[in-house]
């Protein structure tokens, strides 16, 4: 059982098949992708790389923009798919990491080591807040175009909410690391965001 990898190949192909599904134009393959090479970046930093692995490869697996429930029923996929791979400690954690991105505040651990790995699990997920301005701005047409079903003042309202959650936060993210790349990046284009979204509020009004 340990011998074997958490994630293998049949795994991936099957994961990859849900992450290119019509619709999905953020929280794609590319999103994984990208949160994979942050992970192998950060690779000396994680104690358990593999169970990290694990929840990127499986945390947005099921995405519905209509639905409020995406992060447990990825968790509850990912028990599904690695149950007998690994001991159900790890399997746990790896599911507490998935959910724990639906509010990105850190799981309640009592290894500082899994707090840790959750940490920069979830300081990747987060990574392209503090993405150039260019980037940051495909992002932010990328998640819109998956809310396409929601109307434009609706949007405005919901997405200036998340922002300004962010934005109130002592620190976006949970690391040294991140907060020195990304932090002061990250405030920028949220801020530069939030004001768009206020003149095209105010525009309309």
């Amino acid at each position: 059982m340990e011998n074997e990898p958490l994630i293998d190949e049949p795994l991936k192909h099957e994961l990859s098949a849900l992450y290119r599904a019509e619709g999905r134009h953020y929280h794609n393959l590319a999103h994984i992708e990208a949160m994979l090479a942050l992970a192998g970046h950060y690779q000396a930093s994680l104690h358990d790389p593999e169970a990290v692995e694990a929840a990127i490869w499986f945390h947005d697996a099921i995405y519905d923009s209509r639905a409020k429930d995406n992060e447990a029923r990825s968790a509850a996929l990912a028990e599904k798919k690695l149950a007998g791979r690994s001991d159900t400690e790890r399997l746990d954690r790896i599911a507490a990491m998935i959910i724990a991105t639906a509010t990105h505040e850190l799981p309640h651990f009592d290894d500082e080591n899994a707090v840790r790995d959750a940490a920069l699990f979830l300081d990747m997920d987060l990574a392209i807040l503090g993405a150039t301005p260019d980037a940051f701005d495909a992002y932010e047409q990328a998640v819109r175009r998956e809310y396409g079903w929601v109307e434009e003042p609706m949007w405005r309202a919901g997405r200036s909410a998340v922002l300004k959650s962010f934005l109130a936060r002592p620190d976006i993210f949970h690391t040294e690391e991140f907060r020195q790349r990304f932090e002061v990046q990250a405030r920028q284009n949220m801020a530069r965001s939030l004001k768009a979204l206020g003149l095209a509020e105010s525009k309309q009004a």
